[in-house]
């Protein structure tokens, strides 16, 4: 197998990771969009990014603004109004985040992928110790 595409498999294994890795902490919520869907958003980030850079002769600029115009529509999808209270806004913002992970990784920004993975993470973590106990 020629190390080209031993990258793109490792580059599409480290963003199912990330995305993992964010999805576990709104899964431990029972948020909708959890693990699973976090891990496949940002697979998808880096799938159309990879095939953007290494088969299509496209600017990856190109595919990463019709990658963040199309997670609106799922983002928006996990929002819920009703009787004067928003639900959903963190996980939609959470899953815009993924997308920009699953962007990074595919361009091989690692190390700003897994940062920015912890950060996410960490954010969404911090939103349990606000809550009081009772």
């Amino acid at each position: 197998m020629p190390p080209v595409d031993i990258e793109m498999i490792a580059r599409l294994l480290l963003a199912v990771v990330l995305g993992i890795l964010v999805g576990t902490e709104r899964e431990m919520v029972h948020k909708p969009a959890g693990l699973r869907t976090h891990a496949l958003v940002s697979l998808g980030a880096c799938l159309f990014t990879v095939i953007s850079i290494h088969h299509f002769d496209v600017d990856p600029a190109r595919i990463a603004a019709g990658i963040v115009a199309g997670i609106g529509f799922i983002g928006a999808g996990s929002i819920i109004a009703e009787k004067g209270h928003v639900h959903g806004i963190t996980t939609a913002a959470s899953l815009w985040c993924v997308v920009a992970i699953g962007l990074a990784v595919g361009v091989g920004a690692y190390v700003l992928a897994v940062v920015s993975s912890a950060l996410v993470f960490g954010v969404l973590w911090l939103g349990k110790a606000k809550k009081p106990s009772s």
